[in-house]
């Protein structure tokens, strides 16, 4: 008779402040290891238009948004989406006015409670593993993950990296506002500047995306052995 443990999907978590590369690295972790994808803060995103949309403003009108809202997540790297009331919002989350505004929404502590217990719920039911990137990913939501990675940069790379990313939507001094400001908003309800114990830290200010997900492919495999 086998009496070996049942080997339990690889759970990679990754948290940082913005503009640290969290998204880009942990599709390509995913991609590189066969794994599944979470972008938790795409949800956030994803609220943060819902309450827009409906006119939400309160802490009290944002929860009631959030917490009866349906959300649907994809958890492919190639193509993650994600849909609210059934309505795709996978573009419209990445506009700046979502940008400027997702901080309001995810500081509110209910907001935190409905989605951490949804993104561990994605992340228990992902049965080929899972790569979460986000906010508390490594102290909240996936605190025993195997594989957990604080993964910084300096401001100015940072600032840099999301200007590329939005390209002429915005100007440079916008792009520092949201970063700054929401890593500055969201440590007031979340711990992502500094590494939990247990926690690697991988500072990819110099490095190339490569690089980065070579790191953490090497972690993941140590993990695995």
């Amino acid at each position: 008779m086998n009496t070996e443990p049942t080997p339990q999907p690889l759970v990679v978590a990754i948290d940082g402040p913005s503009g640290s590369g969290k998204s880009s690295t942990a599709r390509g972790v995913a991609r590189r290891l066969g794994l599944d994808f979470l972008d938790t803060g795409a949800m956030y995103r994803a609220c943060a238009w819902e309450a827009a949309r409906t006119g939400a403003e309160t802490p009290e009108q944002i929860a009631a948004v959030v917490t009866a809202a349906e959300l649907q997540v994809t958890t492919d790297p190639d193509d993650p989406r994600i849909s609210i009331n059934g309505t795709d919002v996978t573009r419209e989350i990445r506009d700046p006015e979502v940008s400027a505004t997702v901080s309001r929404v995810a500081t509110v502590p209910e907001v935190r409670v409905d989605l951490v217990l949804r993104q561990q719920q994605i992340i228990g039911e992902a049965t080929r593993g899972i790569v979460a990137e986000g906010r508390d990913i490594t102290t909240v939501v996936a605190p025993h993950a195997p594989v957990r990675v604080l993964l910084v940069a300096d401001p100015d790379a940072r600032v840099a990296r999301r200007q590329a990313e939005l390209g002429e939507k915005v100007d440079t001094a916008q792009v520092t506002d949201q970063v700054i400001r929401r890593d500055r908003d969201d440590s007031t309800v979340a711990t992502f500047t500094e590494a939990a114990e247990g926690v690697t830290v991988v500072d990819s200010t110099h490095l190339s995306l490569d690089e980065v997900v070579d790191r953490i492919v090497r972690l993941a495999e140590e993990a695995a052995r």
